[in-house]
Formats: structure tokens, sequence, C-alpha cells
């Protein structure tokens, strides 16, 4: 039944804590397709957004002190949910300035107090895709260690250039209930549906039952309505997925291209996602400054890399017009050339260069 159809008929309750049984059946169908994984409703649970079952998953594992894993760059929530649960988060940067990981970075955050890795892959902020090489080694470990790794996979369809993003169940010889790989997802990023909040986990039972009960303390279950429109999204037509994927390609060819002709600024190819992180330290080693720079002067819109753990970097986002992507690295290089006349116009805004 539809959103509509439940309002119209005043199906509105409560639902059980981990989902509707329609709406768990179109993510196990979902995984299945996607991961070539046979799970069971009771693998299942049903969440406030993917980042509600990230903290979930973490409120169910980790106890004081317990330390957990970040590749940096990282998703800002990350580090801060750990702290939130009195976990300790260790961030492992890649040794050789890249921001692909190898085992044997994060062989060095490794300790007898490790509970956890979170991986996020492809990667908010960076947009690259870890290799399955990298996903293989870090299973094998952690599935030999009794090491959870928590895939979030938010962004796991939006991948470029023919490529597809490898299933973390390959690289594993446990079965679901045994297993220490915990799948994350939602609608959010894959059907734009940002504000629905719906999001999933996927582990074994015992950790399911336990996230159940810690959600029923707190949300008590998640929107009726909401879970209807999730269920439309899964089962309907999916042509607007490939739709959605071929503009973000197409739109991070633009920026790509538009950065590259910017004299001092280095620029990691995306392999998916809707974001870039430029490396900004030619003209500045402080990314909040330099964010703020932009913002009053320029008025472009960037996330400080500091947030993500990448100091003197720059989240961009091509999630817009192609338009909006020349015009708004038009305005960055304006701002930071220091060859770049004193004023231009933006439409009947006058922006006047008046800083070194």
């Amino acid at each position: 039944m539809s959103s509509a159809a439940k309002l119209n008929t005043g199906d509105i309750k409560y639902t059980p804590t981990d989902g509707i049984p329609s709406l768990k059946k179109a993510i196990i169908k979902y995984t299945e397709e996607n991961y070539d994984k046979v799970v069971a409703p009771e693998n299942v649970i049903v969440s406030g957004g993917a980042k509600q079952s990230v903290y979930n998953i973490l409120y169910s594992l980790i106890n004081p002190q317990d330390e957990v894993i970040i590749l940096a760059p990282y998703w800002v929530s990350y580090p801060e949910m750990v702290r939130m649960v009195y976990g300790v988060p260790v961030v492992v940067t890649p040794e050789d300035g890249s921001f692909y990981p190898k085992m044997s970075d994060v062989l060095k955050g490794i300790s007898s107090y490790t509970k956890a890795i979170i991986v996020n892959s492809p990667n908010n902020p960076s947009g690259v895709m870890y290799p399955p090489e990298f996903i293989a080694e870090l299973v094998e470990f952690c599935e030999k260690k009794g090491i959870y790794v928590l895939m979030d996979d938010i962004y796991h369809k939006l991948v470029f250039d023919g490529r597809t993003a490898p299933s973390c169940y390959r690289y594993t010889k446990k079965d679901i209930e045994s297993t220490h790989v915990v799948v994350i997802n939602g609608v959010s990023k894959l059907y734009g549906m940002t504000g629905f909040r719906i999001g999933w986990a996927i582990a074994n039972r015992q950790l399911v039952e336990i996230m159940s009960n810690v959600q029923g303390q707190i949300t008590s279950c998640t929107s009726l309505i909401l879970q209807a429109a999730a269920e439309g999204a899964l089962t309907g037509l999916q042509s607007a997925i490939d739709s959605l994927r071929m503009t973000l390609e197409n739109n991070r060819n633009v920026m790509l291209q538009e950065l590259h002709s910017f004299t001092g600024v280095k620029t990691t190819k995306p392999d998916g996602t809707y974001y870039c992180l430029p490396d900004f330290r030619a003209y500045s080693n402080d990314s909040v400054k330099l964010s703020e720079l932009l913002l009053k002067k320029a008025l472009v819109v960037t996330v400080p890399g500091k947030e993500f753990g990448m100091e003197g970097h720059l989240r961009l986002s091509y999630a817009t017009s192609i338009k909006d992507i020349m015009e708004g690295v038009a305005r960055i290089k304006w701002a930071l050339d220091p060859n770049s006349p004193n004023e231009i116009y933006i439409g009947d805004r006058k922006l006047v260069r008046d800083w070194q």
C-alpha cells in the first residue's frame, strides 16, 4: 500500500520497532540482488536513516574505552558518534597522502581495544571507492580477529565509469549469523529521499535484536508513511537510479575539467558519490578560514576539509546544475587568484576583492 493510500485509510499507527514486514521484504530482495546474499527478516532492522543505523550499531557494540577505527577522510559524524557512546575514535590516514588506505595503514591503528572499523566506500567526502583487494584484506582480517566491519554503503550504486562497488560479503566465508560484517544502507542518496529518513542495517540476529531494543527505547519506530514510501522506491521502476548516476558522472567530469584549469589545486578523481575533495593547500593550510572567505567574499558554499580529517582541503558538491558548477569554480578562482580583477558582477551583485 502506498503512502497516500495509508493516509487515506488512516493507517498511521505504530509499526514494529524493526520495520514493517513489506519493507523488510523489499530490503531482503535488494540485498540478494545487489550483494548476492540471502538474509532473513530477523537480519534486518529499519531505522530513521542510515545515520541512526550506524549510531544504533555503535551503541549496541561499544563499551567505554573500546576503540573504533575510522578511515580518513571520513564522514563528520563518525568520530562524534563513537565519542557519544564513550568509545575512542582512532583515525587512520593513508600514509602515502592519498585517499586510498592500505591494510598496512589500518594495522598501525589496531590494538587489543579495537572493536570495529567503519568503512564508507564510495566515500563521502572524497568520492573515492576503495579497491576490492583492500576490502577483501580488511574483511578477512576482521573476521579472523573478531572485529566488526561496519560498511556504510549509502553511495554503493552511485559509481561511475562503468564500475560497480564490490560486495563485502564476497570476501567472507562465514554465514550471516556468524559474520562480523554489518551493512548499512538507505534511500536518502540513491533515490534523492534525504528528508524521508529511512535507512537499514543487515546483521546477525543477535545484534539486530539488541539494536531493536535500543531503538525501541529511543524512537519506538520509524514513520509508517515514510516506510511505505521507501518500499515504493525499492520496488518501483529503477531507471531513475541510472539517470541520476549518469547526471552525476557528467557533473563530476565538468567539475574536474574546471578544477584542472585552476593553478595550484590538486584533485583526486571521484569514483562515485556527489562530492570531490580538492587540495587547496597551495592557497591556505587553514580550511576553515578558506571556507569562510569563499562564503563571505565569493558567495560559494564549501565544507572545510578539517571536518573530514583532511586539513587544507575543501569538499565541493557537484549535485547541482552544470551552470552552477562552472560559476562556482569561477568564483573560487576569482577569490584566490592574485591576478584577478578587483571587482566582478554576479548578476546584479557586485563582488569586491578587498583582501590579500
